[in-house]
């Protein structure tokens, strides 16, 4: 096995031949440029190297191109000319072949259900997949701690709407020392949940949920499996999108273990279309990626963000970025040109050309890449001409996916949905119980007229709580034993009225939950 994967170079106008160290691999990266520049390919060689070397691969495929991993190039056609004379000029033995892939897909269309748990996503990703205010975000966490002290799991969608509903009835029966509870922040969030659910996002809460080692598998030959992300339509909600990804990197980071500096990463995660996690992301949750992607590294995992311009990415998180390839950049307008400007400032210059020139001169196919050499050091940039990959270039025909769908050892194990015993039901029982207690419970006298609305809905202007001598000189009911009466079974009727409409959403702790807390 290798220790390095090629990624092109060679030839009289190209550097010599360019390759990523797998021993800094997890240093994380960078794959930037215009649209049409050949950022996809470049991802797909990477991804073919990787998994070559034993290594698994996490990636979302926002076009469907990248499907064709899992089938070899054609040796037929235009596109394989083109192909063979690039190998010739950089000096590769072109092969084609497959490589092991697994699909994925929220929607369970277009690969293995992708599933989180309420409690796994936690309410730090929910509200920013949400969009929610600071205060919005607070009654969030109160939702969740409430569903824990009340011991309702939070599995999937319908939960997480019955919690909140039942925080809605209850507010002024919340822990004080929580914070008080505005039903205008509920309402609000219940409304962005609706949203939510229209858009098909509640389908990725539920179980069986998403476990980890089955991101870190290999095949019989040794290669490492590249979980490929169906995101076409994903791109339709991209805060869901940058979320789902957020999310699966944050289980990553919680749950494997220190490996230190590795001969070679244990999964590779690549981020495309990165500009959508950081636009409108505020201050504290850039901090928190920047630190995640920091730690992370010494748990064997490399993150590589791909964009079309290195700005999208904030410099904290740039700084992270060792191994870069860099496509064409096209500066039509002035701040185009500050950013070509800012861009060729990351590399290490070159004295044989200028890499502000070539950013913006490489055509196709072309970067200017720059790979970190022995003992972590930044390379010079190189003017590099990329390897063609040996799997298909595009995407595969839907019989051609079902195919390797059904052929997956995991497909059984994801395949059907379930729906345990949890906070939905919880509450619909307590629900069940309330009214057949009040049922069987005699009948309370009607109050006597007077005190703002009767029954008959109309206004009696008598004073409320002017009452008869003899219940005057009865003996006071203590509030304490009142509010205790009033806390479970106002809630249980109210929520069985709550489930004559429609269900509703839920929420919990993830990693970046925890970092959060540690602010």
């Amino acid at each position: 096995m290798t220790d390095r994967i090629f990624a092109g170079g060679g030839g009289v106008d190209y550097a010599e031949p360019q390759s990523l160290l797998l021993g800094y691999a997890n240093r994380h990266g960078l794959i930037a440029g215009a649209t049409g520049t050949g950022k996809t390919v470049t991802l797909q060689i990477l991804a073919e190297g990787f998994s070559a070397a034993g290594v698994p691969v996490v990636l979302a495929d926002v076009k469907g191109d990248l499907s064709g991993l899992a089938k070899p190039g054609l040796a037929e056609g235009k596109l394989h000319e083109a192909f063979v004379k690039r190998a010739e000029i950089i000096g590769l033995d072109l092969e084609y072949k497959a490589f092991p892939v697994a699909f994925w897909d929220i929607w369970s269309e277009q690969g293995h259900p992708l599933r989180a748990t309420v409690a796994e996503m936690g309410p730090v990703l929910i509200a920013r997949m949400l969009e929610l205010t600071e205060p919005q975000e607070g009654v969030l966490n109160i939702a969740f701690r409430l569903a824990d002290e009340q011991g309702l799991p939070l599995l999937d969608f319908k939960d997480l709407t019955a919690v909140l509903a039942f925080l809605a009835e209850n507010a002024k029966s919340v822990n004080p020392s929580w914070g008080y509870v505005a039903p205008a922040s509920i309402g609000a969030i219940q409304r962005r949940l609706l949203v939510l659910e229209n858009q098909g996002g509640a389908a990725m809460f539920g179980e069986p949920a998403l476990e980890l080692s089955d991101l870190l598998r290999s095949d019989a030959q040794g290669r490492g499996v590249i979980n490929i992300l169906a995101a076409d339509r994903l791109m339709n909600t991209p805060r869901l999108y940058s979320m789902v990804l957020l999310w699966i990197l944050s289980e990553l980071f919680e749950e494997l273990p220190e490996v230190g500096n590795p001969e070679k990463p244990k999964l590779v995660f690549f981020f495309d279309e990165a500009h959508l996690l950081f636009d409108g992301a505020p201050k504290a949750l850039i901090d928190r990626i920047e630190q995640v992607a920091r730690l992370i590294r010494s748990k064997g995992v490399g993150v590589y963000f791909v964009t079309q311009n290195p700005a999208d990415v904030p410099e904290v998180v740039l700084g992270q970025l060792g191994n870069r390839v860099q496509h064409a950049l096209r500066a039509f307008t002035a701040k185009d040109q500050r950013e070509l400007r800012q861009a060729a400032q990351n590399y290490r210059a070159n004295p044989r050309f200028n890499i502000e020139d070539a950013i913006r001169e490489v055509g196709t196919g072309e970067a200017v890449t720059s790979f970190l050499e022995a003992k972590g050091v930044p390379g010079v940039a190189e003017r590099t001409l990329i390897r063609p990959p040996s799997s298909f270039n595009g995407p595969l025909t839907l019989a051609e996916r079902q195919q390797v769908i059904a052929a997956s050892p995991i497909a059984a194990k994801y395949a059907r949905g379930i729906d345990r015993d949890s906070a939905f039901e919880m509450l619909a029982r307590r629900a069940a119980q309330a009214a057949e207690e009040a049922a069987a419970a005699p009948e309370e006298a009607a109050p006597e007229a007077g005190g703002g609305y009767n029954r008959a809905r109309r206004y009696d202007p008598t004073p409320r709580y002017k009452k008869p001598q003899a219940e005057a000189a009865a003996p006071k009911r203590s509030s304490t034993s009142s509010r205790s009466d009033s806390v479970t079974q106002t809630f249980a009727k109210s929520f069985a009225r709550q489930l004559g409409t429609k269900s509703g959403q839920a929420l919990v702790r993830g990693i970046l939950g925890t970092l959060f807390r540690g602010k």
